[in-house]
C-alpha cells in the first residue's frame, strides 16, 4: 500500500497535467527508500523500479505496459491498472520467515552508483532506438 504522501503527489502532478510516467515517478521514488530501508528485496535497481510502476498502476496512474514487454507482463499491467486485490495477513512463521529473508538480501540494488548504471542503460538503448 503506498504512503499518502506518495499518492498526493502523483496526484498533484495530474493535475498539473504531467504525463503519467511522471506522475508514477513518486511511487517509484518511495519503492528506492523502501529497498534502502530494506523492506524489500529487490535484486537489482530494474526490478525496484518496476515494483514501483506496479504500485503506481494500482492506485490509479494510466501507465501503458512497455513497448517490448512479453504477453504476460502486459496482462498483469493491465489487471494491475484495475482494481488492487484484498489479501490477508500471512501466518507468524511465514512473516518471520520473509522478514529473515529480507535481512539476508543487498540493499545496494537501490544505491546512486546502481540506479545511476541503471538510468545510464535505459538512455542508451532509448538513443539506439531513435537512431534506427
Amino acid at each position: 500500500m503506498p504512503e499518502k504522501a506518495t499518492v498526493a503527489k502523483a496526484r498533484r502532478a495530474k493535475r498539473q497535467g504531467k504525463t503519467p510516467s511522471t506522475q508514477a515517478g513518486a511511487f517509484v521514488r518511495e519503492e528506492i527508500h523502501h529497498v534502502r530501508e530494506g523492506k524489500h528485496g529487490a535484486r537489482s535497481a530494474k526490478q525496484a523500479i518496476a515494483i514501483g510502476l506496479s504500485k503506481a498502476r494500482r492506485a490509479g496512474v494510466r501507465l501503458p505496459a512497455p513497448r517490448n514487454a512479453k504477453a504476460s507482463t502486459k496482462r498483469s499491467a493491465k489487471s494491475a491498472t484495475s482494481a488492487a486485490k484484498r489479501h490477508t495477513r500471512p501466518s507468524r512463521r511465514r512473516a518471520s520467515a520473509s522478514k529473515r529473508a529480507l535481512k539476508r538480501e543487498s540493499r545496494r540494488t537501490a544505491s546512486r552508483t546502481a540506479l545511476s548504471r541503471q538510468a545510464k542503460r535505459a538512455a542508451r538503448s532509448r538513443r539506439r532506438r531513435q537512431s534506427a
